[in-house]
């Protein structure tokens, strides 16, 4: 037969049972707040990478607007670049394709050439030493349009009617504008050296057709 449990062995029980339940109340609240714990750090990692993604997202899409703006940049300034060299193009061929180890902000980088194309795109004068170029194209526009001039005189008494009136008109009208007509080539080489044309060719260019206008019509004539 079993044998009777004491009052102070039940009272000891109980308090151990008590104990246990306490303890395992405790054991599971610490249980439930880690696990909140856990969830709310594994909710704030999720939205700091759901902010990380959406944060890259902008930023892929700024670098791509970039680099569309610089490829439009790059092909207007090369564009420019090759109009300076000439050739339509040919001469300095396609853009030259991104660097991948490049550095530096691209920006500041295109800032840096434009200023350069703009100082370079600026002519300077034509030196000193075309002057005597530019009296010879004076001298010979001169005379190429004195020479006109004769043959159309020399038509126009060969002819009777209008083209005997009009033709010593047309004559004289190109022989007076034979001072200036050595400017064309003067500007051509202008060009060519991107250089303006100043007062200075200007003066040298019509001075020296105007002395060859005046010495040809102080000549007598045939």
């Amino acid at each position: 037969m079993n044998e009777p449990v004491t009052s102070e062995t039940y009272a000891a029980q109980l308090r151990r049972l008590a104990e246990l339940t306490a303890r395992v109340h405790e054991q599971r609240q610490e249980a439930r707040t880690w696990y909140e714990q856990q969830c709310a750090a594994a909710d704030r990692a999720v939205a700091d990478s759901a902010d990380e993604v959406n944060r890259a997202e902008r930023e892929v899409v700024a670098a791509r607007e970039t680099q569309e703006r610089v490829d439009a940049e790059v092909a207007v300034l090369w564009q420019e670049l090759n109009a300076r060299l000439g050739g339509g193009g040919r001469r300095a061929g396609t853009p030259p394709a991104p660097t991948p180890d490049a550095t530096g902000d691209p920006v500041t980088l295109l800032e840096a050439v434009r200023d350069l194309l703009r100082r370079t795109r600026q002519p300077g004068e034509l030196p000193g030493n075309v002057n005597p170029l530019l009296a010879v194209w004076g001298v010979t526009g001169a005379a190429l349009a004195y020479a006109l001039g004769v043959g159309a005189r020399a038509l126009g008494h060969r002819n009777d009617g209008d083209l005997a009136v009009g033709l010593p008109v047309l004559a004289l009208v190109v022989t007076l504008l034979g001072p200036v007509v050595g400017l064309i080539p003067a500007r051509v080489i202008a060009d060519r050296r991107h250089a303006v044309l100043s007062p200075r060719p200007v003066l040298i260019v019509v001075a020296a057709g105007l002395t060859t206008t005046l010495l040809l019509l102080a000549l007598p004539l045939p």
